[in-house]
């Protein structure tokens, strides 16, 4: 037996970055060809794709976990590794992704729509493209950035130009059943209709869809009965048709109790999409005719229900009288919101350029640890991850470039001072400035003391001078060196 579902939670996981390769070329005859260490492969993205063919999130439901492929790690020679294969996950048209908080990420709808819901890692630098005129031979590489990693909830919504809303067994899988091919279940008890059905209706030269979905009952909006499970398949459609069954037996329920029911539900139900129902054109069905007592009552109570604006039709599903006035009428309203709606145009890209006064990153006090600091920033956030620290010169680097960004300056403006804990991501560390400018002396050497003013042996640029004319005078040389002994 098939199973529909249309919600499911799947945990996607992108690959991880392949690691850089720190190697040395080697040849007979050259001992130091220098670096030839490779780049690592990018991890593998999980992808969304819109699949016409997949009516279902069945697959989700009992595979949840996706995980992409991960980059390969470079080698010697200047070979890079393999990127990591993407993962592409077939979901159905009308599929919104949301957050586990609720927060909508994306309405996939149209045949081939792609988001990346996971994004694969970048693969880290090798020692070849590390090397700079001041590092010609770096022993180090860049790790591969670990792949993303998040929850994401699929809701599927029904992609339908006429949504049936009615009580149970109200008629509206016999209406559909009728008008399109859709063979949904029938029978003579409540809730029958446990999914949403589709079926493809043609009037004239206008075609169009129309969603059965569970029948409602008041409190649908809160949770009760299948309410929920209804109503987030209507919020597409562009009709809203009120089936109201007037051959019930139930006293205590008319065609115009039903009618206010279901927009009560409507009004409380918030749709997740932001889009308002209360802006539907409504058309409302006054079906089961074909029960004398029913034709009486739809003669009744048409009247009223013409007077708050609304079009009432009277059909039997049975003997599939007014079938053919309700189908195109139906079409008629459904042409009019096609063409009011904007023209489609095609995606145009955005670029956004970084701020002149961006930074990249900030630097703010932490609350824990006093006289500590707390780094944030995409860059600095990525380099930690890259960096292998049982390698020392990979530690340094990773310096360098910290102190490149400018995090060592904006720590001395904040009053920072050597040995303060400083915390980067899941990095905590003792910090210790690269360089002493803008540094007080005193805490870089012993107490009282200034490295600056020690005195120095070194010979200065004018006594060299002077030496470099003194070697050119033939017998003033051997003068030279005595004179400067003696001054030391």
């Amino acid at each position: 037996m098939s199973r529909f579902v249309d919600r499911v939670v799947i945990h996607a996981a992108a690959g991880d970055g392949g690691h850089g390769c720190a190697s040395v070329h080697r040849e007979k005859f050259k001992p130091l060809g220098g670096p030839d260490g490779g780049n690592g492969g990018k991890g593998g993205d999980v992808v969304l794709v819109v699949d016409s063919q997949v009516h279902t999130l069945l697959d989700f439901h009992f595979r949840p976990h996706a995980s992409a492929g991960s980059g390969k790690a470079g080698a010697g020679a200047n070979r890079d590794g393999a990127n990591g294969v993407d993962l592409e996950l077939r979901v159905p048209d009308g599929t919104v992704v949301m957050t586990e908080d609720g927060e909508v990420v994306a309405d996939l709808v149209g045949e081939g729509t792609r988001l990346i819901a996971a994004r694969g890692g970048r693969g880290g630098l090798g020692n070849a493209s590390l090397a700079s005129k001041a590092r010609k031979a770096p022993g180090f590489a860049l790790l591969g950035e670990p792949g993303e990693s998040q929850d994401l909830v699929l809701e599927l919504k029904s992609v339908a130009d006429v949504g049936l809303l009615g009580f149970p067994s109200a008629g509206k899988s016999s209406l559909i059943s009728v008008l399109s091919a859709a063979k949904p279940k029938i029978a003579d008890y409540p809730f029958t209709t446990l999914v949403p059905n589709l079926g493809v209706i043609t009037a004239g030269a206008t075609v169009f869809t129309m969603a059965d979905v569970p029948g409602l009952i008041p409190g649908a909006s809160e949770g009760k009965g299948l309410g929920l499970d209804f109503l987030r398949h209507i919020e597409r459609c562009a009709v809203l048709v009120h089936v109201v069954d007037c051959a019930t037996y139930e006293d205590n329920r008319d065609p115009l109790s039903d009618i206010d029911a279901l927009e009560t539900e409507l009004a409380q139900y918030t749709p997740s999409l932001s889009k308002d129902l209360a802006e539907r054109p409504r058309v409302v069905v006054l079906n089961k005719i074909d029960v004398p007592e029913a034709r009486d009552l739809a003669e009744i109570v048409r009247a009223d229900v013409e007077a708050r604006g609304l079009p009432v039709f009277e059909i039997s599903t049975a003997t599939r009288e007014g079938l053919r006035e309700l189908t195109f009428a139906l079409a008629r309203v459904v042409e009019e919101y096609r063409a009011s709606r904007p023209v489609q145009e095609s995606t145009r890209i955005v670029l956004r350029p970084t701020a002149i006064d961006d930074q990249g990153f900030t630097v703010v006090e932490d609350p824990e640890e006093e006289g500590g600091f707390i780094v944030h920033g995409e860059r600095p956030l990525r380099w930690i991850k890259q960096t292998d620290f049982s390698n020392d010169e990979a530690v340094g680097y990773l310096g360098d470039r910290l102190a490149r960004l400018g995090v060592e300056d904006k720590l001395i403006k904040m009053g920072a001072v050597p040995g303060a804990q400083v915390t980067i991501g899941d990095l905590v560390f003792d910090w210790e400035p690269s360089t002493p400018a803008g540094i007080a002396a005193a805490a870089l050497t012993g107490r009282g003391t200034d490295a600056r003013l020690e005195p120095s042996n070194r010979v200065g640029a004018g006594e060299r001078l002077a030496a470099k004319k003194a070697r050119r005078l033939p017998g003033s040389y051997g003068d030279w060196v005595e004179a400067a002994e003696e001054d030391v």
